[in-house]
């Protein structure tokens, strides 16, 4: 089950409130939100640096976050983040069968969309200004850290 239009702004606006968390707790801004029925499920934000963890990327933190699931509501459900999924997150995506991903942005990183898409996944590109600017500035700022997981 996928939500209607009129809510994704309502469900970035909160992966963007887990990006602006994990920002001013040290952290790459990156947030995403589970959102099952309508609801938020999960949500969580990128926690490498704060955890010095290999994979608490955003998405897998609001995965992490949203516990153990019966399989049906993965399959029901949508996941908002902030930035294109990258292929760790994407994997996650097609492991648990989520059917419709919405991503803020995807111009300061191009994750694995044509991969979820070419396996029928729905990915919604917001292309949301605010989304840009925090990894815009975050890149500028401290481009050692965006290099050490995903960059250059």
């Amino acid at each position: 089950m996928t939500e209607p239009n009129a809510d994704h702004a309502r469900f970035l606006q909160a992966a963007i409130e887990e990006a602006e968390k994990g920002h001013a707790a040290g952290g790459v801004p990156i947030g995403s939100v589970l959102v099952h029925d309508g609801k938020i499920i999960g949500r969580g934000h990128n926690q490498r640096q704060q955890k010095g963890s290999a994979v608490l990327h955003g998405e897998m933190d609001a995965l992490e976050n949203a516990g153990r699931l019966p399989a049906r509501v993965y399959r029901e459900s949508v996941l908002y983040t902030t930035l294109s999924p990258c292929p760790m997150c994407s994997g996650a995506i097609q492991l648990y069968g989520i059917p419709h991903v919405v991503v803020g942005e995807n111009h300061t990183f191009m994750g694995a969309e044509e991969h979820l898409r070419s396996l029928g996944v729905n990915v919604e590109v917001m292309d949301s200004p605010r989304c840009r600017e925090l990894m815009e500035t975050f890149i500028r700022e401290q481009p050692e850290v965006w290099n050490e997981d995903i960059g250059e």
